[in-house]
């Protein structure tokens, strides 16, 4: 798999790459397995229960989509990484799950910092204001791991520079706000195959590339 070695090429010490796997079948994923790859990113439910039952045991499944709360229940004993944590009701459906696999679950809170209205996430005010309540310290299931986005889609490199920026710094104050006290605070999940550079310029620790890996979707 060429594509997933030059990727890593390009990929500095301390930055992640979540080989997104999606629409993408279980060959493709051996493939890069063979070649160390252990993280891969699924949006969909079924798909990667499909995937996670046929693959390697030491595979690390990062759910990367919009995830609907009654879906939890399905990927909650094995899922290492939920990304895209857009509400508190899902965050309390994951505590749920996580409770009843006995099991600490981590996640990602997604941040809207795109100029599409139709982007899920928390602005950077509703996350505040979610984490200033602070009910998900109540939830011993759920471990908040640090912030994901999604940039605004265009080929306007500088705009979409401020919007993991934006993310950065909210990144940061969240964290001396909110979790001066917990080192596990510590992942930034943007970048994607057109703009991860530019992502881990701005603090990205986690990119997630699919077709630059794979190619165009097979299915």
């Amino acid at each position: 798999m060429v594509h997933l070695q030059e990727i890593q090429s390009t990929i500095p010490a301390g930055v992640e790459l979540v080989a997104v796997s999606k629409f993408h079948p279980a060959a493709a994923i051996r493939e890069a397995y063979a070649e160390g790859q252990r993280i891969f990113g699924e949006s969909r439910v079924q798909e990667l229960r499909e995937k996670q039952a046929e693959l390697p045991a030491d595979v690390q499944w990062h759910f990367i989509g919009h995830l609907q709360p009654n879906k939890v229940k399905y990927i909650a004993p094995f899922v290492s990484l939920i990304h895209a944590v857009d509400c508190e009701k899902l965050l309390r459906e994951i505590e749920k799950q996580g409770a009843r696999c006995g099991r600490v679950i981590d996640v990602l809170l997604e941040l809207h910092v795109a100029a599409e209205e139709s982007k899920f996430g928390f602005t950077p005010e509703a996350c505040e204001a979610f984490l200033s309540e602070g009910g998900w310290r109540e939830m011993p299931h759920v471990r908040i791991c640090g912030l994901m986005c999604m940039a605004t889609h265009t080929d306007d490199e500088t705009r979409i520079r401020a919007d993991f920026r934006l993310a950065h710094d909210c990144f940061k104050s969240y964290q001396q706000t909110f979790f001066a006290d917990a080192p596990y605070f510590c992942r930034r999940s943007w970048g994607m195959s057109d703009d991860y550079l530019i992502a881990i310029e701005e603090g990205a620790t986690l990119v997630r590339i699919g077709t630059a890996i794979f190619g165009a979707r097979s299915y």
